[in-house]
């Protein structure tokens, strides 16, 4: 039974720093993180009721200055109306989708644990659990086998590699993580490192050496339109859109024009309500659907392993970057037990909080 809600206005705004070491360094074909640095954003409501978002891969100053500039605006809102709130919030910080997204999360986290509902359910109740893949970075091939071969044991049956910095080092790589982990399926992450001929030429060569990936992700640059449609007309394998699909009016393009056969949302991306027209665009379109993030803490991928897990429907599951960090900051949430998140322990929102 729900609990009864006296008083869901938002009466608190406020922002932190939420910096934590990785383990080892993360590097894609953009760049290279040694910790992640993001922002904590913590809102309460009149009855008492907390909740818990965070924003990603942000300048400090950036980040926490404008949630604290939003606390004008907000203070007095009805957490309940979250969707005119994500709304204003696109009007206010037009070009801050990460701290949009992190104040759309902390207020329907805030709104959830007043109504005493898991997130997962208020969502749609589609399933209670996940199971992500797991990422090995950029790195000699000799770490790569010995990462596969560590992640085969602890269960995990999807490899998800990071390519595009450099063709024969990813052929080198990708070898040693088949070696390393022969049976699982692997999703190859280009983060817009080829080009479509370079991407197709890759395929060509993983073939010749009997290594059919199950997914290549964004292989072209975001704005590369024609190439990565031509990728996914001529590659043979589920091409996902990731840079490439930032808003609702991407998806739309994307479907329209045959330009990827999967999206991937990422909250930080799009934003909370953002992500839920995504998957409404790709469900009418018929296209697969991925779930992922930014590297983020157990806050972020919790609210998104919740809304992948309540609307269901997503075979694409990438959401590891907590199992990356050498220290978890974070309290309560979800239970990882090897690559599987479970969501049914959770009593209301999310369930995970920080110390503050």
């Amino acid at each position: 039974m729900l609990a009864v809600a006296t008083d869901q206005r938002i009466v608190r705004v406020e922002a932190r720093p939420l910096d934590a070491p990785l383990r080892a360094p993360f590097v894609i074909a953009s760049t290279r993180l040694d910790a992640m640095r993001n922002v904590a954003i913590r809102i309460e409501l009149a009855d008492g009721s907390v909740g818990w978002g965070e924003a990603a891969t942000l300048a400090p100053v950036t980040a926490e200055d404008q949630p604290a500039a939003l606390a004008a605006d907000l203070e007095g809102a009805d957490a309940g109306a979250w969707r005119v709130l994500a709304a204003r919030l696109h009007r206010w910080l037009p070009d801050s989708p990460e701290v949009r997204a992190g104040v759309e999360m902390a207020v329907l986290d805030a709104f959830t644990r007043s109504l005493g509902v898991p997130l997962y359910r208020f969502l749609g109740g589609a399933g209670d659990r996940l199971t992500t893949d797991i990422t090995i970075p950029i790195c000699e091939p000799v770490e790569a086998e010995r990462l596969a071969d560590l992640y085969r044991g602890r269960g995990f049956r999807t490899i998800k590699t990071k390519v595009g910095l450099d063709h024969a080092a990813d052929i080198e790589r990708l070898r040693a993580i088949r070696a390393g982990h022969p049976g699982c399926a692997l999703v190859l992450d280009a983060n817009e490192g080829y080009t479509a001929e370079g991407a197709l030429a890759l395929l060509r060569e993983l073939r010749a050496a009997d290594i059919e990936p199950a997914l290549l992700e964004q292989p072209v640059a975001r704005e590369d339109w024609d190439g990565l449609g031509r990728v996914a007309r001529e590659a043979a394998v589920p091409v996902a859109a990731d840079e490439s699909c930032r808003s609702p009016e991407d998806a739309r393009r994307i479907a329209r024009d045959g330009l990827a056969q999967v999206l991937n949302i990422k909250i930080a991306k799009s934003g909370v309500v953002g992500a839920l027209a995504i998957a409404s665009i790709a469900r009418a379109a018929g296209l697969g659907l991925m779930i992922g993030g930014m590297v983020e803490t157990r806050i972020g991928m919790g609210f998104a392993a919740h809304l992948a897990a309540g609307l269901g429907g997503f075979a694409w599951v990438d959401l590891d970057t907590p199992l990356l960090l050498a220290d978890d900051p974070v309290h309560g949430g979800y239970r990882a037990e090897g690559p599987v998140y479970h969501l049914d322990g959770v009593e209301a929102g999310h369930g995970a909080s920080l110390a503050w």
